[in-house]
């Protein structure tokens, strides 16, 4: 995970996706994959999150992140560790 620090938090580095397919969109089809993310967001349970290439980070915000669907993005905010859950203060395109 590419992290550094700001004055407003850590910065971290990756792919705003969904929970339920991560990076691969491939089995949903439904293409392509910002309509994906958008689609399976609107399915209940399923959460916007940051994909950093190793592992999802959950976001504290569930609204910004619906503008950068399956884009590169600087989240800037706060990592709890024991969620995995970002409290998030900034987010913007990479």
């Amino acid at each position: 995970m590419a992290v550094s620090l700001s004055a407003f938090g850590a910065e971290f580095r990756g792919v705003i996706t969904d929970s339920m397919c991560g990076m691969d969109h491939k089995p949903m089809k439904i293409s392509p994959d910002p309509k994906c993310v958008s689609e399976c967001k609107k399915m209940g349970n399923v959460k916007f999150v940051l994909w950093d290439g190793k592992k999802a980070y959950k976001l504290s915000d569930q609204e910004t992140p619906g503008k950068f669907a399956a884009q590169k993005v600087k989240v800037t905010g706060t990592l709890f560790e024991k969620t995995g859950v970002i409290q998030v203060a900034k987010i913007e395109k990479d």
